[in-house]
């Protein structure tokens, strides 16, 4: 049997540079610590200077909770249009491993004036001590780029953006 996988090309690209650069939000899974069963959650996206999945999560979520227990997680990334059956519209499955960034670490100042610089309404909650930005090393991942178009995603696809 033939693979259903294309190649990646300079439309695959664009598509995931697309998806990326357009991301406010993405769905996040994880392993519950308490029960090793998974779960998911919307969080908030933005990218690093590099380029790089970041988002800001509080202490006081679940999702903090399992990934300083298990750092390896999924992202998805990607919102069905307003018309249209949701299917045909393009998304992003990465995995990941998240690094967590604290107050006070030699590297959480500058992700965090980046961060703002993309979302300035964070400027409100950045600070508070229970956030962390959090960074996402992918690995490799997946593009559905609509009907017929799937592509393997590797860490160098996405880094190249």
């Amino acid at each position: 049997m033939t693979s259903p996988l294309r190649d990646m090309d300079d439309e695959a690209r664009a598509t995931i540079s697309d998806l990326l650069a357009s991301a406010r939000h993405a769905a996040l899974a994880v392993i519950d610590p308490e029960d090793g069963l998974p779960n998911v959650s919307r969080i908030a996206f933005a990218r690093t200077p590099e380029g790089a999945p970041m988002t800001l999560i509080s202490d006081l979520s679940g999702h903090a909770e399992a990934l300083k227990n298990a750092a390896d997680a999924a992202l998805l990334v990607g919102e069905p249009g307003a018309k249209g059956d949701p299917l045909t519209h393009p998304r992003l499955s990465l995995r990941v491993k998240a690094t967590f960034h604290r107050h006070g670490s030699p590297t959480h100042a500058a992700l965090a004036k980046h961060y703002v610089q993309q979302a300035p309404k964070v400027k409100l909650y950045i600070g508070f001590g229970d956030f962390s930005i959090v960074t996402f090393e992918v690995r490799d991942g997946f593009l559905n780029g609509g009907f017929g178009k799937a592509y393997p995603v590797t860490a160098e696809d996405v880094a190249k953006l």
